[in-house]
């Protein structure tokens, strides 16, 4: 399975993400934050408190989005720092 091995939050509410097989993706959160449970989100200084856990992304209160959905739904993208 695939994990995520690094995540970094961006002012337009997408997630650049790097996945333990070595590919880079930017994934796109907003269309993400009708969802109850993501709402939370909306708030861009709580949506860029993201962290690791268990292979993808978390954020306070435990939301969370699948790793595999990070994957496949990422665009790939070369992030510089």
């Amino acid at each position: 399975m695939i994990k995520v091995i690094a995540v970094r939050p961006n002012d337009d509410y997408t997630l650049d993400l790097k996945f333990s097989d070595g590919s880079i993706k930017r994934f796109d959160v907003k269309p993400y934050l009708k969802y109850d449970a993501l709402k939370e989100l909306e708030d861009l200084s709580y949506f860029k408190q993201v962290t690791l856990a268990f292979g993808t992304v978390q954020w306070p209160h435990e939301q969370d989005i699948a790793p595999d959905t990070l994957f496949l739904e990422g665009a790939s993208a070369r992030i510089e720092n």
